[in-house]
């Protein structure tokens, strides 16, 4: 099959499974439509919202629709590496036996993120970047594809351990769930308060995932657009003399390199989801927010002023 081809038929499993996903998740369209990118990309996200927002339930939900195993972390103070990881055991015959924790899932959910110490938050980094973790010395491959989808609650301070920068930086997207409108709201209401649950069915497996990955990674890419992107994510600098004046005066730090690699790859998944067979500037746009979001630092000069983190990139756009 061309690669043409498989773009047009990656927009109709892509709308299949905004329509399965439908059946359990009511709206929150363009939150699902940034995990699947990230999912198409192999990348990770982080999930910031409120209690309630059905983050736990929409993760599971996407899980069964790609037909990938899933497990779920729900992490808390006492949380230790050993029970992500796993851990080596003494079995009966006196040898040491290697016991996998839950990190090796196709999707692992890692639920309340920020609520263990840094210690466990780094036992995820290897996974995350390698798609592998070492235990004891010996290299284990978790296996393919490879996503951590980690929720977060930006309410709740208390007891919480912030995510270092060089994780949250692991994360390709920072997707920010609002409350549903009164009509959502009905919706969900009605469909949770009977005794009928929708069922989803499977549309792909790990092996089309993959599939659609590697084609993400052939869509040509035109130099105007690359150029716009690394120029755009070097303006968020604010020790470069290139800097605009408002980045210099409200930003801390800015975007990294990994910031324009998954601008790119993100922006080649969306135009694909379009049924477009490159992407251009508006596309890059359409992603930048959530990729942006986490690896812009603003200073106190912007907290006091309440300029957000999104106010800053609407200007860099």
């Amino acid at each position: 099959m061309s690669d043409v081809a498989a773009i047009d038929q990656l927009v109709e499993k892509h709308n299949a499974l905004t329509r399965e996903i439908a059946k359990v998740i009511v709206g929150q369209r363009e939150v699902v439509d940034q995990i699947l990118l990230s999912v198409y990309t192999g990348g990770h996200s982080l999930l910031i919202g409120v209690p309630g927002l059905a983050k736990t339930l929409m993760v599971h939900t996407i899980a069964q629709t790609l037909g990938l195993d899933f497990k779920r972390i729900q992490f808390t103070p006492d949380l230790m590496p050993s029970d992500i990881l796993g851990s080596e055991v003494l079995d009966q015959n006196r040898n040491f036996k290697f016991i996998k924790g839950p990190v090796f899932a196709n999707i692992v959910l890692a639920d309340e993120i920020n609520r263990t110490p840094p210690k466990t938050q780094a036992a995820l980094l290897e996974a995350m970047q390698e798609r592998a973790v070492t235990i004891t010395g010996q290299r284990y491959q978790l296996p393919l594809p490879y996503f951590v989808l980690a929720t977060q609650n930006p309410i709740e301070q208390e007891g919480t351990y912030p995510l270092p920068e060089a994780q949250l930086d692991r994360f390709m997207f920072a997707i920010e769930l609002k409350y549903p409108s009164v009509e959502e709201e009905i919706q969900v209401v009605k469909t949770t308060t009977n005794d009928e649950f929708p069922q989803v069915n499977a549309l792909l497996d790990a092996g089309e995932i993959l599939e659609i990955q590697h084609l993400v990674r052939r869509i040509p890419v035109p130099e105007n657009v690359v150029s716009y992107t690394v120029k755009m994510v070097n303006s968020s600098r604010p020790g470069l003399e290139t800097a605009p004046d408002f980045v210099k005066q409200y930003v801390d730090w800015g975007a990294g390199p990994r910031a324009s690699q998954n601008l790119i790859l993100a922006a080649k998944a969306h135009a694909a989801i379009k049924g477009k067979y490159s992407p251009d500037i508006e596309d890059v746009r359409a992603v930048s927010m959530g990729i942006l979001r986490h690896r812009i630092i603003k200073n106190y000069k912007a907290e006091a002023e309440g300029i957000s983190e999104e106010d800053i990139i609407r200007k860099l756009l």
